[in-house]
């Protein structure tokens, strides 16, 4: 399989039309197309269904189109990198990161990198841990901010001094509002928002105890912004770090729960990782702050 034909593929899966990615790909259509078909011939499984002005994938021209985009990203990657000069620092350094506002101090130290290195490009990619822990996995990113425990039997990782504080996202006239402090009581009766990392790991149990399971779970959620609109909207409570959304001028209000609950976060990056010369520079440099 080769990483020409994978491009082709992948044009013609973003062009739903071999016509107009023949066009950007500058090939002729007939060429495009034996490619399609000999790529189809050589993996056993039909990628495509042709319709008259349509191209779709099928549910295997899916999953390569997946994988297909992760090993182009990787191919890139590890170009710019064999590019980079024995005598300057330079390049790009990929991050994933959860919501969280302890990100201002990795912030820091990059905006002190680039004050001596201006040539060192971030990329930052948000989601869960799940979202994270899968690219960082595939070597699509070189870091990871998570929270809470870490499988140090597989990354390498640093404490960081922020701690995220968990509370509750509400809005300002519902009958929680008026409290300073959520207890776990509190919430046993009202529908609840959380993220699917928490309730995947059921990472509230010890906090509402054997009430845990009775709880109203309504929805859940990867990001919180669109969590927040649900809580706008009066769909529910949700359950997220403080300082992600910004409650000035709007409809919402934060509360912290009591007693307090608090995540650690931690820098994490694959064992045996062998970096850029950038991301070296990214590491050391967040270890001397350390």
């Amino acid at each position: 399989m080769e990483l020409r034909v994978l491009n082709y593929f992948l044009a013609v899966a973003r062009e739903e039309n071999i016509t107009k990615a023949a066009e950007m790909l500058h090939v002729t259509q007939p060429t495009l197309s034996k490619q399609l078909m000999d790529l189809e011939d050589e993996i056993g499984k039909k990628l495509f269904i042709r319709g008259n002005r349509k191209i779709t994938l099928t549910e295997e021209g899916v999953l390569l189109r997946k994988r297909a985009e992760e090993i182009v990203d990787l191919v890139s990657k590890t170009e710019k990198e064999l590019e980079q000069s024995d005598d300057t620092i330079s390049g790009d350094i990929f991050i994933g990161a959860g919501e969280t506002n302890g990100f201002r101090w990795l912030l820091n130290v990059a905006n002190k990198i680039k004050k001596e290195h201006p040539d060192i490009h971030y990329h930052i990619s948000s989601g869960d841990v799940i979202d994270v822990l899968y690219n960082l996995d595939k070597g699509i990113i070189d870091f990871a901010l998570v929270f809470g425990s870490v499988d140090t039997n597989k990354y390498d990782c640093v404490l960081l001094p922020p701690k995220d504080t968990w509370g509750v996202l509400m809005r300002k006239d519902s009958e929680l509002a008026d409290k300073a402090f959520i207890s776990p009581e509190d919430l046993y009766d009202k529908p609840l928002i959380v993220s699917r990392q928490a309730h995947k790991k059921q990472e509230f149990a010890s906090l509402f105890g054997k009430r845990y399971q009775k709880l109203n779970i309504v929805a859940t959620h990867n990001l919180i912004y669109n969590a927040s609109l649900m809580v706008d909207e009066g769909f529910g409570y949700a359950l997220t770090f403080d300082k992600i959304i910004n409650t000035e001028n709007t409809n919402l209000k934060f509360i912290p729960f009591k007693p307090a609950v608090t995540a650690d976060m931690h820098l994490i990056w694959k064992k045996n990782q062998i970096f850029s010369k950038a991301s070296e520079k990214f590491l050391n440099c967040i270890l001397e702050e350390l």
